[in-house]
């Protein structure tokens, strides 16, 4: 038996099969290195990227600490942004199949607090949320955390750079100080090593390279002058023709210029930063996901608790002055054995901090000249599918069976012409092919869904 297969360690044979019905047959490296520790009830710090599974490391910890027959929350996962808290409380529910009725519950902003207060009246096991949002129950007194037993701080080095520790402080202080506490981030920054010393007890330290292996991301670099970065975007896309690109920049000021001007050249692009309305964030994210938007221009913490799947090319438009940063950034693409490519730029004034991404590497950056970037294939890339905004979601007990079933049954259309079906709270969103989205749009307007009638129209380029 290898010593990494999850049998290695104390969980329940409930556990263990329910592992093995989810294909999780062995551990990550993270998962290997923190579970141990983590199971015997020790504090732990972990770093480790997006995408190594650290989710279901802390997940398995504190689902072996939880007695689901005691109904009082007894874990608490702390995240940076509701996107991740969502992705987190979905991974949670599917490890915990294997014990009837642990309920887990999300408190995120954006979201109507009426919604929250009444699930939490009902009671839950397990609690995941951003600061603010907790906080905002705690002071209200619809959360207690007298029972808690485990606290995690998810991607904690994004929470110190969204400001959220003073939020953070007064969440710890109202749980029992005899917890267990789980860090997992990215970097470390000095403000983690405070973090840990203020709110942890003995913790064990465990690192995992942050590094890839070489043959599956390429990593390109292009030299530009500043007049020179915008277009090379497009010099870029146009040679390569990624399906899906992610483009980090480091202001919210360069990704609504970027974005603008891909847009005004008939590229499919969006732009992701902090001030978008919650509404306007989820529109974006879901088309970026379904593939009814190529490119998806964002900034470091904007883009923060993402994870696509399949992402064909991450470009970065303005070096970061963090080369830990940088490794996270690439390493979006290349995911689950794909190849993966990585674009950056880099001009003069950024050669200090291209230094220090080769020497956390170990290997000198590949630099190719802009001069050799012709463009393949006609036109701007326009991306396979679009989004359809129906109006009505959960409240409305819309499910996406009901929204494939409209569709298909009483439509016509074929199954592979439907795409990815978003259901949230008071909208769902479909990815349908690009040729038969208005078609599509104004039938289901005059059919219906669920046995009534629903407002549905096609989410258009520059939305979001």
């Amino acid at each position: 038996m290898p010593a990494t297969a999850f049998s290695t360690l104390p969980l329940s044979p409930a556990t263990l099969a329910n592992l093995d019905r989810l294909g999780y047959r062995e551990m990550t490296a993270i998962q290997a290195a923190s579970l141990p520790p983590a199971l015997l009830g020790k504090d732990l710090i972990a770093q480790a990227k997006t995408g190594s599974g650290k989710t279901a490391a802390f997940a398995l910890a504190l689902l072996a600490n939880l007695n689901p027959r005691r109904f009082a929350v007894q874990s608490l996962v702390l995240c940076p942004t509701r996107e991740l808290a969502d992705q987190v409380t979905a991974e949670v529910r599917r490890l915990a199949r294997a014990e009837d009725n642990t309920k887990v519950v999300t408190l995120t902003g954006g979201v109507p607090l009426r919604g929250q207060l009444t699930t939490l009246e009902h009671g839950a096991h397990v609690v995941v949320g951003t600061p603010g949002r907790v906080l905002d129950h705690l002071e209200r007194g619809s959360l207690r955390l007298d029972a808690l037993n485990t606290l995690v701080l998810d991607e904690a080095d994004r929470m110190l750079d969204m400001g959220f520790l003073d939020d953070i402080a007064k969440v710890v202080k109202q749980c029992p100080p005899q917890r267990q506490t789980l860090l997992f981030s990215a970097t470390y920054p000095e403000g983690i090593a405070r973090l840990a010393a203020r709110f942890m007890r003995e913790p064990v330290t465990v690192k995992v390279a942050a590094q890839h292996t070489g043959g599956v991301i390429e990593q390109r670099w292009y030299e530009v002058t500043e007049r020179e970065r915008i277009p090379a975007v497009s010099l870029l896309l146009g040679h390569f023709r990624p399906a899906s690109t992610l483009a980090f920049c480091n202001t919210k000021a360069r990704c609504r210029e970027v974005a603008a001007a891909l847009q005004a050249q008939g590229t499919s692009a969006l732009a992701l930063s902090g001030e978008l309305e919650q509404r306007e964030r989820d529109q974006v994210l879901v088309r970026f996901a379904n593939r009814s938007c190529s490119v998806l221009v964002a900034t470091d913490v904007a883009a923060r608790g993402l994870d696509i799947a399949g992402l064909a090319a991450v470009i970065n438009v303005d070096v970061t002055p963090d080369p830990e940063v940088h490794i996270h950034r690439i390493g979006r693409t290349g995911r689950a054995g794909e190849s993966g490519l990585a674009l950056s730029l880099a001009s003069l004034d950024e050669m200090g901090a291209v230094g220090r991404i080769e020497q956390l590497q170990g290997r000198e950056s590949v630099w190719h000249p802009l001069g050799g970037l012709t463009p393949g294939g006609t036109g701007p890339l326009v991306p396979p599918m679009a989004t359809l905004h129906i109006q009505g979601g959960r409240k409305e007990k819309i499910r996406p069976g009901d929204v494939l079933g409209a569709l298909t049954a009483d439509l016509g259309y074929t199954r592979e012409q439907v795409g990815k079906i978003d259901v949230n709270e008071f909208s769902t969103y479909v990815a349908v092919e690009r040729g038969i989205a208005g078609q599509a749009a104004s039938r289901l307007n005059a059919g219906r869904i669920k046995g009534r009638s629903v407002k549905v129209r096609v989410l258009q380029e520059a939305e979001g």
